[in-house]
């Protein structure tokens, strides 16, 4: 949207970016979880408590004040799970994904998705982008090859992310695909922007209206 990439480049990266993460891990050797109840501090000391040996266990997403995605080795997040509660954690519950994404594990991706990216093309953006891998804004091509690269093997700020767009003045968000997933995560992180979701062509004129009366 920001036009930086072409959509046939764009496309193109997101293929090869996809089946980088699935074939950087094998089957079975990697796993995430979701930890409810605690916060960001919290969340990494029980990383550091759970992983033993050389093991990855990091924060990959951090979704809500007090919901935070883990990612790493499969048998350091199945620990993490059986004593989160313990320290103080609503519940933890595994999710039903094929590798550990947004976590250091994910490096060979990054360096695959960094070669095929280094002969795109990428133009300045023709508006501010907040980039989730660090939640600052960016507008040059450069910039944006880099922190594509960086995000694959980094955790996804989304909290600082929504935080930095109220900042930056925005009023209201529009999330675009199937259900309100993320509409639910900025209500909780910033209440005072409107939300809306285009979910189906029916919903254009809603959408519409909304950003019309946030003008």
């Amino acid at each position: 949207a920001a036009g930086v990439l072409s959509f046939e480049d764009a496309v193109r990266a997101v293929r090869l970016r996809g089946e980088a993460m699935q074939e950087a891990v094998p089957v079975g050797r990697g796993a995430m979880a979701a930890v409810l109840g605690l916060d960001a501090n919290a969340v990494e000391a029980l990383c550091r408590e759970a992983a033993a040996n050389d093991e990855v266990l990091v924060p990959a997403n951090f979704n809500a004040p007090d919901q935070i995605v883990v990612a790493g080795h499969a048998a350091a997040v199945e620990r993490l799970c059986r004593i989160a509660r313990d320290h103080g954690a609503r519940r933890a519950v595994a999710l039903p994904v094929s590798a550990p994404f947004h976590c250091p594990l994910m490096r060979p991706a990054a360096e695959r998705l960094a070669e095929h990216l280094a002969d795109v093309p990428f133009r300045d953006a023709a508006f501010s982008v907040i980039a989730n891998v660090d939640a600052r804004p960016t507008n040059g091509g450069d910039d944006a090859r880099a922190r594509l690269i960086e995000q694959v093997a980094s955790p996804v700020r989304w909290v600082e992310s929504v935080r930095r767009l109220g900042e930056h003045g925005a009023e209201a968000t529009v999330e675009i695909g199937a259900g309100k997933v993320l509409t639910g995560l900025v209500r909780r992180i910033a209440a005072e922007l409107d939300t809306l979701t285009f979910g189906a062509p029916e919903d254009l004129e809603t959408v519409l209206a909304g950003l019309r009366a946030d003008a």
